[in-house]
């Protein structure tokens, strides 16, 4: 019966990690500006407690989700990408073009 092979652990951790550091971050605060976007009609102390929860659990989502990567690069590629469409969408909700 062969040993079972176990793989070592990857030295791309730290790169997936900061991934989800700072682009998790980024992310989850583009999520909070775009909930914003759909709380123009709301009182700001409401909008405001809203948008500031979403937050975290945003970015320790991201932060959980990034070791799901084949590799850090890939974690920032996608991670890049995603920013990207968020800031995207984020620009057209406020300037009223797809609201």
């Amino acid at each position: 019966m062969p040993a079972a092979r176990h793989d070592p652990i990857r030295p791309d951790w730290v790169s997936k990690t900061l991934a989800g550091l700072v682009l998790g971050l980024c992310l989850a605060l583009i999520a909070s500006a775009l909930l914003m976007t759909q709380l123009r009609d709301m009182p700001l102390a409401v909008g405001g407690q809203l948008a500031m929860w979403l937050v975290p659990p945003v970015w320790l989502g991201v932060l959980s989700g990034v070791y799901f990567f084949r590799s850090g690069r890939h974690a920032w590629a996608w991670l890049l990408g995603a920013n990207a469409v968020g800031l995207g969408l984020w620009w057209l909700l406020w300037q009223g073009g797809a609201a």
